[in-house]
């Protein structure tokens, strides 16, 4: 099986770009739909000690290794499975084991930075940007940190304030004027859904 339609999901930290991606996959049928994540993708830092890994800006294009996206997109347009990296953002390394990840007719590829490389831009047919004020993101960001990365308050916000924000203002926010459809991430998502959903169903066409 080869994929039919790959699919760029861009927009800031916490916009929703995780949940538009799992409520289209429900949408479509899971069994149709592979969802890979740039968060997979960040370069291993192992070689470094734990604090200046954690200092690293992880929000500029560098910190990702597009390269390896762009060999796994090509290698699931060959119907070709894939080890998908896993990263562990708690000792900001990538771990020596992988998933492995079938190409499937519908590939989602989201991140903040998806649209900030030439290479993997050019591999999307169709680009999705999801926004949200930045309060809400912020919000968003912090109770996640919290909860799954086991960070503090302090770190997170120092983050926000030093690289996050910042990098969303360079990189992120003027991918927008890229995307084929701008969507909500906080309004009307199941309606959203519905429209996004079926625009795919076409361009895929899945039967």
């Amino acid at each position: 099986m080869k994929p039919n339609l790959i699919v760029g999901v861009g927009g800031g930290t916490g916009s929703g770009k995780t949940t538009l991606c799992l409520k289209l996959a429900e949408f479509l049928g899971p069994e149709r739909v592979l969802i890979l994540s740039q968060d997979h993708y960040y370069r291993d830092a192992g070689h470094l000690p734990l604090k200046q890994r954690a200092r690293q800006n992880f929000d500029r294009p560098e910190a990702v290794d597009f390269e390896l996206m762009v060999r796994h997109l090509k290698q699931l347009q060959a119907g070709l499975e894939i080890a998908r990296p896993i990263y562990d953002f708690r000792q900001h390394v990538r771990l020596e084991a992988s998933e492995p990840a079938l190409p499937l007719p519908v590939v989602l590829v989201e991140g903040t930075l998806v649209f900030a490389a030439e290479d993997l831009f050019g591999c999307f047919e169709l680009k999705l940007y999801v926004e949200a004020d930045p309060d809400i993101r912020f919000i968003r960001r912090l109770k996640r940190d919290m909860r799954e990365r086991g960070r503090s308050v302090e770190s997170i916000v120092h983050q926000y304030l030093q690289t996050v924000r910042p990098m969303h203002l360079r990189f992120v926010e003027p991918a927008r004027r890229h995307a084929d459809m701008v969507i909500s991430g906080v309004d009307g998502i199941e309606q959203q859904v519905a429209a996004v959903g079926d625009r795919i169903w076409r361009a895929a066409g899945i039967s």
